[in-house]
């Protein structure tokens, strides 16, 4: 399912214009960004939380040499399913 099928399906749920659906889920969507990019956390109950969390700096090879590189340590976007949306998912 891409954006416009979510939408489309929230508009169909929700009885509001896909206009409106798209300017909710958009908004709700950058909330998200806006929360996790400052290294808070976003917890939606029985759906999940979305987080940043910090991948260490580690040591990688370039597929194509062969050579050896060092991949800097950064903060990265993760999501972790909720109870509820992992019994669904069995």
């Amino acid at each position: 399912m891409n954006k416009e099928e979510l939408v489309k399906e929230v508009s169909k749920k929700t009885k509001v214009s896909q206009k409106a659906a798209a300017s909710i889920l958009s908004a709700t969507l950058e909330t998200i960004e806006k929360t996790v990019s400052k290294g808070k956390k976003v917890t939606l109950v029985g759906f999940g939380t979305f987080e940043s969390r910090k991948r260490a700096a580690r040591t990688g090879r370039n597929p194509q040499t062969g050579a050896t590189l060092k991949i800097a340590a950064k903060k990265v976007p993760a999501f972790s399913a909720g109870k509820k949306f992992k019994e669904l998912v069995k």
